[in-house]
């Protein structure tokens, strides 16, 4: 085994006694089982958030329970617990030290930097704290300081069977571009990882994930590194993701290497990625080609197809996309996207062609039967300032709170709207006044949606509302009568909304209290192996349930199966090549119950699709709605619960679209 000299060359420190208890046989094996009351009684203090309750844990004589409570602090992120996790490092199991650096990197406070350094095992030759090792190098990534990335990313020495410490070092490197801390060493390191077939495809995944997420970095000299790389990988979780960094490159080779797989790809997460990336080149060379991915098999690459031309399109393509939009053969949400890139780039002396595409568009949206397809009606006839009249009218009272929280976001739109005084000439103050005023409306109708959309608007840095508005009684009015926990991520943005106005925090936002226990009767009949079956309108998708990795989640998501909830419950959430997301008893996103659940944030990573995780407005507000991921999404990781992973079904899961429903749900 290769030494770690990095960190010999980095600091030198004394290492600090453990604080464990002599005993005539150290224990290092974990055996989790939460029908043990003390386990229940601990994870009862991670589940009231009683950091204070938990410090005893960390000394038990078992490292069962010195490991759940260190796991705990993950969750928790008190920075009150360093001291303890710090002595963890020392641990004689290593799953505890696992826990420890993980919670530590959680709290994220570079005060922990040296002792994670300090417990990093340089001379472990036989791989018995490989894992330990490989947690302290994520948590160094997600908590310490610039100074040492580029010595961390100078290591080379690793072997391509060392895939415990070389997925660590790649972990570190992801973990500080998530930080925006980033360094052409870095970025050096993360090429050759993730473009050398030798490496674990683990690793190449991670590499790649870097290329994809990290901001401000300079591929160009590695183009034809990566596109070689492209080319041959056979892993499509790295094929994605590199797809996105040739993108970054903007260079020939690149163009050529994206368009030449494209033909021959046969991935639909692949191919979503790879127009996302083509959209860094010229576009009449790129129409042909997206015009064809129109007609894609799966949805999700005909989306994606489609809002390439929202994003990109050009003025002179405009009426060839509202021509293209009328093809009844093309998914619905296909059609829409193709009048909204039309409704965006038509050139404004194109009038007679922009009435009767918006026309076509309002009379679309008195025909249609579906909820979802009227919203994205409204949202894209938000791309036309003159239809802010019919927008209120037809759309603003509407019974269904998808279309109703759809017209606050159109209305956003036209105010938002850089042509806004071209577009109404002499009207544009009397007609800002006006829509400033539904925008007020809305808040003081008391829907939950509507107000969230309303107090994001009020807060946009660029248009000052501040001024055009009598006083902020309405906000106050709204904060004082939303329902609380259900209506917690209204409540939060209006807080941000009103401080923001006010130029100052005078108000506090809210954090859940303790109010929804688990229950442990339910968790009892629970089976380790317990899996539940989504039968949607594309077919079923089979969940393995974790009930020891997340035992309150999957609790409430057991009861809720068995009341009934998720009964034809819509995926009101598609983002291609993301993730999948249902749940909401609104059917827009911004539905809950009278409760809130707590982040279950034990060390696991996104890096496969197919986890099941719980939506969320910030730690502890997750209630009902849950996505799965199409591919792996490593920049969720130890931010939102996972409670499952499809074991069956994920053909289903790419095939998903907007408006899709869950029609039953069992358990098995």
């Amino acid at each position: 085994m290769n030494r770690l000299h990095i960190f010999l060359l980095l600091i030198s420190v004394t290492v600090f006694t453990q604080c464990i208890p002599p005993t005539e046989e150290v224990i290092t094996d974990i055996n989790i089982d939460f029908k043990e009351k003390k386990l229940q009684r601990l994870y009862l203090f991670q589940d009231q958030q009683k950091s204070d309750s938990l410090f005893q844990f960390l000394r038990d004589k078992d490292p069962t329970f010195r490991y759940m409570s260190a796991m705990a602090f993950g969750s928790l992120q008190d920075a009150r617990a360093l001291d303890s996790l710090e002595i963890l490092l020392q641990d004689p199991s290593d799953d505890v030290k696992v826990a420890a650096a993980y919670a530590i990197g959680q709290i994220g406070e570079s005060a922990s930097e040296e002792k994670l350094l300090a417990a990093f095992d340089q001379m472990d030759s036989s791989g018995v704290h490989h894992h330990s090792n490989a947690a302290i190098l994520e948590a160094i990534g997600k908590s310490s300081t610039k100074k040492y990335l580029n010595p961390l990313s100078a290591v080379s020495t690793y072997q391509s069977t060392d895939t415990l410490l070389l997925e660590g070092q790649a972990w570190s490197i992801y973990r500080y571009a998530l930080r925006d801390i980033t360094s052409p060493q870095g970025t050096e390191r993360m090429v050759a990882l993730a473009t050398t077939s030798e490496y674990p495809a683990s690793v190449r995944m991670i590499a790649s994930n870097y290329l994809y997420r990290a901001k401000k970095i300079n591929l160009k000299d590695y183009d034809k590194i990566i596109a070689d790389a492209f080319i041959k990988e056979d892993d499509p979780r790295v094929r994605m993701t590199l797809a996105i960094a040739l993108g970054k490159t903007k260079s020939e080779t690149a163009e050529l290497a994206l368009i030449g797989q494209f033909r021959l790809e046969r991935d639909p997460r692949v191919k979503a990625n790879i127009i996302r990336a083509l959209s860094n080149f010229d576009y009449v060379k790129m129409e042909p080609i997206i015009l064809k991915a129109l007609t894609d098999e799966n949805q999700q690459v005909a989306t994606v197809a489609s809002e390439f031309f929202i994003d990109h399109g050009m003025p002179q393509s405009a009426t060839a996309y509202w021509r293209t939009a009328k093809d009844t053969a093309l998914h619905w949400q296909t059609q829409i996207n193709l009048y909204t890139a039309a409704n965006k780039h038509i050139p404004v002396y194109f009038a007679e062609n922009k009435k009767f595409i918006n026309w076509e568009l309002k009379r679309r949206f008195e025909t249609s039967l579906n909820n979802y397809e009227k919203a994205e009606i409204v949202r894209s006839l938000g791309g036309h300032g003159w239809n802010y009249a019919w927008i209120k009218r037809m759309a603003f009272p509407s019974e269904v709170p998808v279309i109703r929280t759809a017209s606050i976001q159109a209305l956003s739109q036209i105010l938002l709207a850089d042509n806004f005084d071209k577009t109404f000439g002499l009207s544009a103050r009397r007609i800002r006044k006006e829509l400033i005023g539904y925008i007020v409306e809305a808040v003081e109708n008391g829907d939950p949606g509507m107000i969230a959309v309303s107090a994001e608007l009020l807060r946009n840095k660029k248009e000052g509302f501040k001024a055009s508005l009598d006083s902020l009684n309405f906000l106050e009015n709204a904060l004082i009568k939303l329902d609380l926990p259900r209506e917690i991520e209204t409540y939060n943005e209006v807080v941000k909304t009103l401080n923001y106005l006010k130029s100052g925090k005078d108000l506090e936002e809210a954090k859940p209290k303790f109010n929804h226990p688990i229950d442990w009767i339910t968790f009892n009949d629970i089976e380790k192996e317990a899996t539940a079956t989504l039968q949607t309108t594309k077919g079923d998708i089979v969940i393995d349930l974790m009930p020891d990795l997340a035992p309150g989640t999957v609790v409430n998501f057991v009861r809720l199966v068995k009341n009934g909830f998720y009964k034809n419950k819509f995926f009101h959430r598609v983002v291609p090549n993301f993730v999948i997301q249902t749940g909401c008893p609104r059917g827009d996103g911004y539905g809950s119950l009278d409760y809130t659940l707590r982040s279950e944030l034990p060390y696991l990573h996104y890096d496969e699709g197919g986890y099941v995780g719980m939506a969320s407005a910030g730690n502890n507000t997750e209630g009902t709605q849950f996505f799965i991921t199409h591919s792996p999404t490593p920049h969720l990781d130890g931010r939102y619960t996972i409670f499952g992973k499809v074991s069956k079904g994920m053909d289903v899961v790419q095939q998903i679209s907007v408006g899709d429903s869950i029609e039953e749900v069992t358990l098995d």
